[in-house]
C-alpha cells in the first residue's frame, strides 16, 4: 500500500480507533497521524513495534561491541575459552 494512502488525520484516529485496530489484522502497515497537517506520531501493531525494539536492542549490542572493539577491550577466541572453563 502506498504511503500516502496510509497519512491520516488525528480526527481520523479518534473516530476510526476500533476501525483501525481491526484492519491491523489484515493490513500490519503503520499509519501516520498528522495534526494540523505536520506529522506527529505513528501507529503500529504491537508485533511490529517489539520486533523494531528487539531489532533496536541488537543494533546497540553491536556498536557496544565495535566501540569496545576499537578502544582495544577484546580478548583472542581461545583466552575467551579458556577463561569459561575456569
Amino acid at each position: 500500500m502506498a504511503l500516502a494512502e496510509q497519512i491520516k488525520p488525528i480526527t481520523y484516529l479518534k473516530s476510526h480507533a476500533a476501525e483501525i485496530v481491526k484492519e491491523f489484522s489484515a493490513n500490519p502497515e503503520p499509519i501516520i497521524i498528522t495534526q494540523n497537517g505536520e506529522a506527529k506520531m505513528v501507529v503500529v501493531e504491537i508485533s511490529q513495534y517489539e520486533q523494531q525494539q528487539e531489532t533496536l536492542a541488537l543494533l546497540k549490542l553491536i556498536a557496544l561491541g565495535r566501540k569496545e572493539f576499537a578502544e582495544g577491550k577484546f580478548s583472542d577466541a581461545r583466552s575467551f575459552i579458556e577463561e569459561m572453563d575456569d
